[in-house]
C-alpha cells in the first residue's frame, strides 16, 4: 500500500516537473520573440540604413556579417514593439556599424520572400563615427567603406535583396504618389563569394 502510494506520488511529481519544464520552455520562447514584430501578412518587420560618408552619397558603409565574418552586409535589424521604422533604422546602425547621422529619405520597403521579412530602408548621412560600438565589442563586427557599384558587387552573391537597395537608390524608384514601392526579391543561394573592392578602411 505504501509502495503504491509512493509510485502514485512519483507519477504526480514527474508530471508536475514536466509541466514546469514545458512552462519554462514556453516562457523562454516568448522572451526570445518579444522583440520581433510582424506585419499583417506574417512578415518580420525590419529597418536598415544606407549609411553614406557625406552628402555626395558616393561612399557607403557596410558591416561584416555576424554569421559569415568574411561577407559584407547592410546594417539593419528587427523592429521592436511600437517602434517606428525610422527610429529602428537609426538604432540598428548605431548598434551594428557604430555610426550616427542625419536620417534622410525612405528608399523603399523591400520584401525577402525566402526569409519572410520586409525591410524599411533609409538614407543616412554620417555625422559621427564611434571608435568602439556595441557589435564591435560583443562580436568583433567590422566595417568598411565602398563605392555604390562595389557595394552592389559584394552583395549580389549572398544578399541579392540588399543589393537591390542600391539599385533602387540609384534609380530613385518612387511611386507616382511619392510612396516608396515594395520591391520583392527571392534570396538566392550562392556557392561562391565575389571579391570585395573597397575604397578606404575604418575599424
Amino acid at each position: 500500500m505504501v509502495a503504491a502510494v509512493a509510485v502514485a506520488g512519483g507519477v504526480v511529481e514527474v508530471a508536475m516537473m514536466m509541466a514546469t519544464v514545458v512552462s519554462a520552455a514556453a516562457l523562454v520562447s516568448e522572451r526570445q520573440n518579444q522583440t520581433r514584430t510582424y506585419d499583417g501578412d506574417g512578415y518580420k518587420k525590419r529597418a536598415a540604413c544606407l549609411c553614406f560618408k557625406n552628402e555626395s552619397e558616393e561612399e557607403v558603409l557596410l558591416v561584416s556579417s555576424s554569421r559569415y565574418p568574411d561577407r559584407w552586409i547592410v546594417p539593419g535589424g528587427g523592429m521592436e514593439p511600437d517602434e517606428e521604422p525610422s527610429v529602428a533604422a537609426v538604432r540598428e546602425v548605431c548598434e551594428e556599424a557604430g555610426v550616427k547621422g542625419t536620417l534622410g529619405r525612405l528608399v523603399g520597403i523591400f520584401e525577402n520572400q525566402d526569409r519572410k521579412h520586409r525591410t524599411y530602408v533609409y538614407v543616412l548621412v554620417i555625422t559621427e563615427v564611434l571608435e568602439d560600438w556595441e557589435d564591435s565589442v560583443n562580436i568583433g563586427r567590422k566595417r568598411e567603406w565602398f563605392k555604390i557599384d562595389d557595394a552592389i558587387k559584394v552583395l549580389q552573391c549572398h544578399k541579392p535583396v540588399q543589393a537591390s537597395y542600391f539599385e533602387t537608390f540609384k534609380q530613385g524608384y518612387l511611386a507616382n504618389n511619392g510612396t516608396p514601392v515594395v520591391a520583392t526579391l527571392s534570396e538566392e543561394k550562392a556557392s561562391t563569394y565575389a571579391n570585395q573592392s573597397s575604397v578606404s578602411s575604418i575599424r
